[in-house]
């Protein structure tokens, strides 16, 4: 009885107890198999980033980034930044830099402007991690080059529907503006953004408030802005630093002195040569 009651019985009328079943060890010949494919798809990766960096001019392989941390970093306002009761409010924070000792850097573009087939061929060949932030005036003719871009992994973030000085608008008008970028992405895109970025990197205490209001968690801004034919900085040393944002946009010879492949050139070839990689800024959020 006490048998037929813990169900380890064997069958009815036997009364010989049963022992769970195990599935028995794969042979070894198996499990060495499994390394060798295993080790054979990484030659494979490895090969092709090459060819990549090759084909698309790099002087080095770009670095892989280290795996994002479990525990995210705490994302404070940056000193100085800060609006009026800025945390006690509960607004989001603006920050230039994401906490981190890893040699890594986030690169993000704005705005929208530049539609180019091949900077979306060279960042899915290269694979390197970006966020974009947009402007519905600029990407409305073409937001099927935006689809792709989400479908390539790519997050898709505020930069207002019109890009305007934000702290020279009302609250309703400043809602307006950040609110209905939040509708269009939603709507074309499928998924409502977190991040915000004020168009010049300016905001004052209703941007942010009109920000949280539409389900915005974070303002990251930036510490360095790249171009086809240089860096700017933010900060005195001219240099960058671990978990920096890095700033450009979406441009062409129409306003630069070359292509959106070489801006990601530049970029890619000085951060490799001091040992950084890129990483993706929203697995630190």
């Amino acid at each position: 009885m006490a048998a037929l009651a813990s169900g380890c019985a064997g069958p009815a009328g036997t009364g010989v107890r049963q022992q769970p079943l195990k599935a028995p060890p794969a042979p070894a010949g198996d499990l060495q198999a499994d390394k060798t494919r295993i080790r054979a798809a990484r030659l494979r990766a490895e090969q092709t980033r090459i060819a990549a960096a090759r084909h698309w001019g790099l002087k080095e392989v770009p670095l892989t980034a280290p795996p994002a941390p479990v525990t995210k970093p705490r994302i404070t306002t940056r000193h100085g930044f800060e609006v009026d009761g800025h945390e006690e409010k509960g607004l989001p924070p603006v920050f230039t830099t994401v906490p981190t000792e890893q040699k890594i850097v986030f690169l993000t573009i704005d705005d929208g402007a530049e539609k180019d087939p091949a900077f979306l061929r060279m960042m899915s060949e290269l694979k390197i991690p970006y966020t974009a932030f947009l402007s519905d005036y600029l990407v409305k003719d073409d937001y099927g080059y935006f689809a792709r871009m989400r479908d390539a992994g790519v997050v898709l973030n505020n930069h207002t529907l019109h890009h305007p000085y934000l702290p020279a608008l009302s609250y309703a008008r400043q809602r307006r503006e950040i609110c209905g970028m939040q509708d269009v992405i939603e709507k074309r895109f499928g998924k409502r953004p977190t991040l915000f970025r004020p168009p010049y990197g300016n905001y004052n205490e209703d941007t942010l408030r009109a920000a949280r209001s539409c389900g915005v968690k974070y303002a990251p801004i930036w510490n360095e802005e790249v171009f086809v034919d240089r860096w700017e900085y933010r900060e005195w040393d001219q240099d960058i630093h671990p978990g920096d944002i890095v700033l450009s946009h979406f441009r062409g010879r129409k306003d630069w002195k070359g292509t959106m492949p070489d801006m990601v050139r530049r970029f890619l070839n000085r951060i490799t040569a001091e040992g950084y990689a890129v990483a993706r800024l929203e697995d630190y959020l």
